[in-house]
């Protein structure tokens, strides 16, 4: 399958600075001992508190990533899966293992993002206490070959146009991790249900700028781990079943990456820079995705330096009228 070329021009934002941890899954669970109450099970679920700063941060990319429908929308709940049931520790152990597995393949890196995942209250009341069982045609969207569907964590808009409201107007989707290895481009009206070849292990609509990942059958309850529900409301009667991408707007700080290079010469040591100048290299010849060109600058450089540049520099530049803000994996512009 054909890879898309790398942008000419990079950036990236504040928020994607700010995300989640993939390493916090392994960490002590919400203090809150309370039990699901609009998922009413004994599946290892916990009620994540209003105030508390996980919920806080998933309500904000959440609710970003829904666009101009973000305001009316009401994040009613959010729990997360503990993984404390015997069937959910086993899914947590496979993850880890084939996240370590694909990342060997991958030289070093298994590429494990956040994605959502809409569906039935009962869809997902499945998934948690069973996992993923059938593949269906996408709910919203275009076909790109069959798989389960996950929208990128930029929109969530997506996948919440594929839920269902539920007896008490409820919709629920679902936050996932997800390892997502190398990925290939699958093209709208695909009828492919596998990768085309042992490099790849994922399948997005756009490498460069993925909004819709697909995960093949045979790893849908390996690569893919619900980690929290989000329960809400939201008008979403008449919305179109595709809202266009420019319909999110950036709400936090931006960079150019040259712009950023040459900030961070100033600062870093020249061996760092001689690391950030071959990802950034490795990126524009496709040897990288955008999002590892983020995570290696990140390691080498460090967040707190990252985002006092980026907003020092923003401070004084007036921003674009349009950019790509994500809250959980690599922006990139052309």
């Amino acid at each position: 399958m054909r890879r898309v070329g790398a942008e000419e021009q990079v950036s990236m934002t504040v928020d994607e600075l700010e995300i989640i941890r993939p390493e916090s899954e392994s960490d002590e669970f919400s203090s809150s001992s309370e039990r699901v109450d609009l998922f009413a099970w004994n599946n290892g679920m916990i009620r994540v508190d209003e105030g508390n700063t996980e919920h806080d941060a998933i309500k904000k990319s959440f609710l970003s990533g829904m666009g101009a429908i973000g305001k009316d929308t009401d994040v009613v709940a959010i729990h997360k899966n503990s993984h404390s049931t015997l069937t959910g520790q086993a899914r947590f152990e496979s993850f880890r293992i084939f996240s370590q597995a694909v990342g060997k393949k991958c030289g070093g890196d298994a590429n494990i993002n956040y994605a959502w995942y809409g569906a039935s209250r009962g869809e997902i009341y499945d998934i948690i206490s069973h996992g993923f069982s059938r593949l269906e045609r996408p709910k919203a969207g275009e076909l790109y070959g069959f798989g389960v569907y996950l929208s990128s964590a930029k929109f969530s808009i997506d996948c919440a146009l594929s839920s269902a409201e539920d007896e008490n107007g409820l919709r629920h989707v679902m936050l996932c991790r997800v390892i997502l290895g190398n990925m290939e481009t699958v093209c709208a009206g695909s009828q492919q249900f596998h990768p085309c070849s042992k490099e790849y292990d994922s399948g997005v609509d756009d490498v460069s700028a993925p909004r819709r990942y697909i995960i093949w059958s045979a790893y849908m309850n390996s690569h893919i781990l619900p980690s929290y529900i989000i329960s809400f409301r939201a008008p979403l009667k008449g919305v179109p079943r595709r809202i266009q991408a420019n319909s999110v707007k950036p709400t936090s700080p931006w960079m150019n990456f040259h712009t950023l290079l040459s900030v961070l010469s100033k600062v870093l040591p020249p061996h760092k820079m001689t690391q950030i100048s071959k990802y950034h290299s490795d990126f524009h010849r496709k040897k990288i995705t955008r999002q590892q060109l983020v995570k290696r600058l990140r390691q080498i450089a460090g967040d707190e330096l990252l985002t006092r540049v980026i907003k020092l520099y923003r401070t004084k530049v007036r921003p674009p009228v349009w950019g790509v803000g994500l809250h959980s994996e690599a922006v990139f512009r052309g």
